[in-house]
């Protein structure tokens, strides 16, 4: 699995403490596995982002992502609960 980042996501995961950046890439690499392991509580969003998907980083952090072609994901967002969705 291949995953891309929009220039939003990157700008926002520039800005993120050390410690969350470090926890986004062991959920990445868990996500390139199974995009659906218990460990991510991925889950599809619902209203304007209904075609998105998201999982968690940790309790407070979340990644917003879609399914592309060609079994890749584009990274749409990264923040807080309420900052994301």
């Amino acid at each position: 699995m291949e995953i891309f980042i929009s220039s939003k996501f990157d700008r926002r995961y520039k800005k993120l403490p050390n410690e969350i950046k470090l926890k986004a890439e062991e959920k990445e690499k868990i996500l390139k596995l199974n995009p659906f392991d218990p460990r991510l509580k991925t889950h599809k969003l619902h209203g304007k982002d209904k075609n998105h998907w998201a999982y968690s980083v940790d309790q407070n952090y979340r990644i917003k992502f879609l399914f592309a072609e060609n079994n890749t994901i584009l990274y749409l967002d990264i923040g807080r609960h309420n900052e994301v969705y």
